[in-house]
């Protein structure tokens, strides 16, 4: 039987905190990618799960919530598979920009492959 999310939270190479609502027994870690000032794009782990091998079966439903209450990013996501099969889903956010600004995409890359 699949266990309760879990909270979790990160710092993106931006500065932005993040509150991560995760499946303790599916989800490896969630990524971030956005480009730079610079123009350079970057990739950071926001969030690594802290158990490093599953205590249960997680489940045919897995639900990732991810918030950043700063940038108005709210995304969640819920994928009905075989957790063994799903191993990773990538969602690209829209952020407006300040006046004067083109937006900024974001890349939230979520892992699974506890074993």
């Amino acid at each position: 039987m699949a266990r309760h999310n879990r909270q979790g939270e990160g710092v993106d190479q931006a500065g932005y905190h993040y509150q991560v609502s995760y499946p303790p027994d599916w989800l490896y870690q969630v990524r971030v990618g956005r480009t730079l000032p610079s123009g350079r794009r970057s990739t950071q782990t926001l969030f690594r799960n802290p158990q490093a091998q599953r205590q249960g079966d997680p489940g045919d439903q897995l639900r990732v919530h991810i918030r950043c209450e700063s940038q108005g990013v709210d995304l969640s996501l819920m994928i009905r598979s075989d957790p063994e099969r799903c191993q990773r889903v990538v969602a690209d956010v829209h952020v407006p920009g300040a006046p004067g600004r083109a937006a900024d995409v974001l890349n939230f890359v979520i892992e699974g492959g506890l074993e």
